[in-house]
């Protein structure tokens, strides 16, 4: 299975899981399905049979609310049963709304308060360095996430202790919650902020593969990487796409039926 097959079981998964959990979410999933199944796929040390292996590279997804695209990867590579993901967000399964670790294999941390993942990717980051391991980390957040004042303060520390190892990913679908990013907070121009805050940014398309990868294979000089991929919002149903409305709406009756005809006639292209 190559990255953009992937891709497409993360958005084929999330789209069932959030339909039959009629849980929320569905447009940051789609959003991110790209970046996840290239990290999984082709750029992160991950060991399935083995998840607590030393040798891991840490993986965190600090918009937790996408958490049904991690699961998704997480059961494709073998994780864990694909059969559990029809349990997503039922009474009484480990796979809760927000990505949570408790009984996840694979998962390292549960996460949901916006802006706490980064801050603890920088912790296992500046704990690698000190401890001389050679595994990296990888967080994403959003962009909407930037709003909150922890992302510039793990900006600042880990320029600081030159976290060369620290890759963040913002998912740039210049959409959150309620609005456009850029009617709640202005956040003007990304690079520009991450680039005086002393980091190595590089913008790519985030649905683009080969950018991706060699965007998240960057190893040269000593400051963390920060990866802005340009996305859109519900990417690969059409009538998902870029409408903030399916940030809480759940597929249903015909816009279930429709999302499922659009993945399959994508599938049949590739």
């Amino acid at each position: 299975m190559n990255s953009k097959q992937l891709a497409w079981r993360i958005r084929r998964h999330g789209i069932e899981m959030t339909h039959l959990s009629r849980g929320s979410h569905i447009g940051a999933v789609l959003s991110i399905a790209d970046i996840v199944a290239v990290l999984y796929n082709d750029v992160m040390s991950i060991f399935p049979h083995d998840p607590k292996n030393d040798l891991r590279d840490r993986f965190i997804l600090s918009k937790g609310h996408a958490g049904a695209a991690i699961y998704a990867a997480l059961a494709e590579k073998g994780f864990f049963d694909v059969k559990e993901l029809s349990t997503h967000y039922s009474n009484g399964s480990k796979l809760s709304g927000h990505v949570a670790h408790k009984g996840v294999p694979g998962v390292e941390l549960s996460t949901g308060s916006l802006g706490h993942g980064i801050s603890v990717g920088a912790g296992m980051a500046i704990a690698a360095k000190r401890d001389h391991k050679e595994h990296k980390v990888y967080v994403i957040i959003g962009d909407g996430e930037c709003d909150e004042g922890s992302v510039w303060e793990a900006a600042l520390f880990a320029n600081h202790y030159r976290l060369s190892n620290f890759f963040v990913i913002i998912d740039h679908n210049k959409l959150q919650s309620l609005d456009l990013c850029e009617n709640t907070i202005e956040l003007i121009d990304l690079g520009t902020k991450w680039r005086a805050f002393g980091w190595d940014v590089i913008e790519v398309d985030g649905h683009d593969h080969e950018q991706l990868r060699n965007a998240l294979s960057q190893n040269k000089g000593e400051k963390p990487k920060c990866i802005i991929a340009h996305t859109v919002k519900g990417k690969g149903i059409s009538f998902m796409e870029n409408q903030v409305l399916w940030h809480y709406r759940d597929p249903q009756g015909d816009n279930y039926d429709n999302a499922i005809m659009e993945l399959e006639a994508s599938r049949d292209e590739e």
